[in-house]
């Protein structure tokens, strides 16, 4: 996209591409702390109002390869900028929304364009290090990604008790406000570049190993989210925490997540196969840990720092390994991505619930652990039949 610069001018647009990043997933996961007031404020039943996390998944697993694909002959920063204030123009849409169905319409208009952002965020923030350092610059954007998902529940929650149920969904729209100015005039113009086909981009879709790196994907982030999608009770319930407690927790796991994503991005640098083979080992380390339960104050929170790194730094990691097998397209291969890994929050979330209502609240555990072993034999295979690269400069492919 742009030329490569050194990394003090290249920390400004990146900060603006991650806020951008943090607000989108603000939105998408933000509305899970508001869920009792947008029950009270419309009159709405629970599964109603769940909706609105379960339709906005759904759209961007059905829709977002395709937009991605139809907005790639564009200029990718102005691209950008129309994400931001589409994100920015629906959170206040949805701030005064008359009624529930009006704001749940409100969510497919981003929902359409979350992947679009996504997919063009890692291109952007690759372009801004040099090829060596094009996984490092990714997971400095992810950290944006990760707070959005960690830290958006609180967030909102705190601001529709604090101040209004308004002031969560413009707190949203500030946040794409500010990431769309800054990414205007901080990052650098895209040179004029040959605009890959359609018919090339699809293409890809003909690769056996990018399926089997799609299974890997989808899998451990079923995975992920068998568990986190039931943190909060497990905690309650297995741990014995109080609701105070919970929140430092979520907190805690929140912050070793970005850590652990930051660490996960720079040993993807220095070798992608062995770090894609280590992080679904860990994760299963962290459920297990989970699993035995260890009630007293230091343990918990130690198991906690090792669930959050490995949870997040899966955002990484598998995007990497994903993307890694089509470099030709990697914008292309990014919204089939972000695709796919919302079909398995998807499925992990239902899957947990299944394991939860037939074992009880451990059987959230088993859930993650299966989809643990899924995901293992489709890298186990991927590694023994297709050979992929395990040097940094495979991974750095993403930068073209």
């Amino acid at each position: 996209m742009i030329q490569n610069g050194s990394h003090q001018r290249a920390a400004t647009p990146i900060f603006f591409i991650a806020l951008g990043l943090f607000g989108v997933y603000t939105i998408e996961f933000g509305v899970v702390g508001i869920l009792p007031a947008i029950i009270e404020r419309y009159d709405v039943s629970t599964s109603q109002a769940g909706m609105l996390v379960g339709l906005f998944a759904l759209v961007i697993a059905l829709a977002g390869p395709f937009m991605v694909l139809l907005l790639s002959p564009y200029n990718s920063k102005k691209v950008m900028l129309l994400c931001l204030l589409i994100f920015a123009g629906s959170s206040i849409g949805s701030a005064y929304a008359p009624n529930f169905y009006v704001l749940l319409a409100l969510r497919v208009i981003p929902a359409l364009f979350h992947p679009v952002y996504f997919s063009l965020a890692f291109a952007a923030a690759a372009s801004l290090y040099s090829k060596e350092k094009a996984t490092e610059a990714s997971a400095k954007a992810f950290v944006g990604t990760s707070m959005g998902m960690v830290l958006g529940i609180p967030i909102t929650t705190y601001l529709v008790d604090q101040i209004s149920y308004e002031a969560s969904f413009l707190f949203c729209a500030a946040v794409n406000i500010a990431a769309s100015t800054g990414i205007a005039l901080m990052l650098p113009k895209p040179p004029s570049a040959e605009k890959i086909s359609y018919g090339k981009q699809l293409g890809i879709l003909r690769k056996i190993p990018l399926w089997i790196n799609i299974s890997a994907s989808t899998f451990l982030f079923a995975a992920m989210f068998s568990v986190y999608s039931y943190s909060a009770e497990y905690l309650k319930q297995v741990m014995g925490m109080s609701g105070n407690a919970i929140s430092v927790m979520l907190i805690v796991f929140g912050i070793s997540g970005m850590s652990g994503n930051l660490l996960a991005g720079k040993l993807i640098g220095l070798n992608m196969v062995k770090t894609t083979i280590l992080h679904p080992l860990v994760l299963a380390i962290s459920f297990l840990l989970l699993y035995l339960g260890e009630a007293s104050f230091v343990p918990i929170v130690i198991i906690t720092v090792l669930w959050g790194a490995a949870h997040t730094s899966g955002l990484i990691v598998t995007q990497i390994w994903l993307t890694s097998e089509a470099p030709e397209a990697p914008e292309f291969a990014t919204g089939v991505y972000i695709s796919f890994i919302n079909l398995g929050v998807f499925i992990g979330s239902a899957a947990g619930g299944w394991f939860l209502t037939a074992f009880g609240m451990k059987g959230v555990i088993g859930s993650g652990l299966l989809f643990i072993l899924l995901a293992m034999v489709c890298i186990v295979v991927k590694v023994i039949f297709f050979h992929p690269t395990s040097s940094k400069a495979k991974a750095s492919q993403l930068s073209k």
